[in-house]
């Protein structure tokens, strides 16, 4: 089905040259190439169609109902989409393992705490995916820790030299 609003915005094709845009979109073939031939028939066309877009839009969408009605009365499941509600009340006890809710989360100390010993497994350096592992928090939750501890001075950033990852280094481990 065609909207109005794409019409439009094909309608101010004309302003640039290319008229008759809009009139191709909805299936008028002959005009669409006249008007991008005449440039809307000398602009009197192309400012006439202004008015005339939304009635085109909606024949040429009463003309695709019409092709395709034959297909829908044989096969009534065919073209049609299904709306599907779900009740928010049936999922209340399904829980994402990698969402964490602010009563669930752990503490800011303890993620610190598992970020460092992470980092001290890894010779001292830990990428943000690596601290999502070993904390079990959101990356933008690793990133906002390891930024804070930037900030204060204990951590340095630095790039892999064969990867180009973003790790940061605790120089003290």
């Amino acid at each position: 089905m065609n909207k109005v609003g794409v019409a439009y915005v094909l309608w101010l094709g004309g302003l640039v040259g290319l008229s008759g845009l809009h009139r191709l979109y909805n299936g008028e073939k002959k005009t669409g190439l006249l008007w991008l031939g005449t440039f809307g028939l000398f602009g009197f066309g192309h400012l006439l169609d202004l008015i005339l877009i939304p009635k085109m839009v909606e024949v040429h969408n009463a003309r695709l109902g019409e092709k395709y009605k034959p297909l829908l009365d044989r096969n009534p499941i065919a073209l049609k989409i299904e709306q599907v509600t779900l009740r928010p009340s049936k999922f209340a006890s399904v829980q994402s393992p990698k969402l964490i809710n602010s009563a669930q989360s752990i503490s800011q100390q303890q993620a610190t705490i598992d970020l460092l010993k992470a980092a001290e497994s890894r010779n001292g350096k830990l990428s943000v995916t690596q601290g999502v592992m070993a904390t079990g928090l959101s990356f933008k939750q690793v990133e906002t820790l390891l930024t804070e501890m930037l900030k204060s001075g204990y951590v340095e950033i630095s790039n892999d030299p064969e990867t180009g990852i973003v790790l940061y280094e605790f120089k003290e481990l």
